[in-house]
């Protein structure tokens, strides 16, 4: 049995991705204490704990001798990072499909923050909806070893691909390193023609952009992936804890 500590995060970040896949939609009830209790072979208090988290992040109420309900979100995505394995786990509820497949191109900028020699690397574009509605677009850049280790893959090279499949979830069965950590920058950017034309806004639109540079447990740059979310449509929430001493 895991430990108390690990045993609500698994039981937390499980009832995250079950809210997410639309298995308790907006409003419905959510399983007892005593019933998570026995499914998990945990305490009530693990899962009191687990619940906590959950209100915390605004995925779930909990009504005074009623129970815990999934919030009603309104539509909006609703997503919290606290480690690799949440961000692999991102495109629950989403599902993508390819704009541009994957394929070679001459990026000079890009090669330099993936510190290659040289100035091709490996790009493809997506766009990810959630719910049916557009989310973000997402352009993916690849190291060229990385890049020739996943060219063929259906995910990422058929046109016709739809999926919720992340780019690092897929990353991580053919790297010879799993990725171990992201460097994450977020700011405003304008929307540009094409990027305008698939998330169904303006030209010159403010949108959210999402760097994220992707490393291995080497230390060496894999991935860059930069997303441009629609403000409207997305919500960030990162828990942040003071170490006392």
């Amino acid at each position: 049995m895991a430990t108390t500590g690990v045993a609500y995060r698994v039981l937390a970040r499980d009832l995250r991705t079950a809210i997410f896949d639309g298995r308790y939609p907006d409003g419905t009830a959510l399983p007892t204490e005593a019933v998570l209790a026995r499914q998990y072979g945990v305490s009530r208090q693990t899962v009191r704990r687990a619940f906590h988290d959950l209100v915390a992040e605004g995925m779930v109420t909990r009504v005074r001798g009623r129970g815990t309900f999934a919030a009603r979100r309104d539509g909006a995505y609703l997503q919290q990072f606290g480690s690799i394995e949440d961000l692999m786990g991102m495109a629950a509820g989403t599902t993508r499909e390819i704009l541009q497949p994957l394929h070679r191109r001459i990026d000079i900028d890009v090669a330099a923050r993936l510190e290659i020699d040289g100035d091709a690397v490996f790009t493809f574009e997506v766009l990810r909806r959630h719910r049916g509605a557009p989310l973000c677009v997402t352009a993916v850049h690849l190291t060229p070893e990385v890049g020739v280790r996943l060219d063929g893959v259906p995910e990422l090279c058929d046109p016709a691909s739809t999926s919720n499949a992340t780019a690092i979830g897929l990353l991580d069965k053919h790297l010879r390193l799993p990725i171990a950590e992201a460097e994450q920058s977020i700011t405003a950017a304008a929307a540009t023609a094409g990027t305008a034309g698939h998330l169904g806004c303006t030209p010159g639109d403010p949108l959210l952009r999402i760097d994220r540079l992707y490393r291995t447990t080497e230390h060496i740059p894999v991935e860059l992936a930069t997303s441009h979310f629609l403000p409207s449509q997305y919500s960030y929430r990162v828990k942040l804890r003071r170490t006392l001493r």
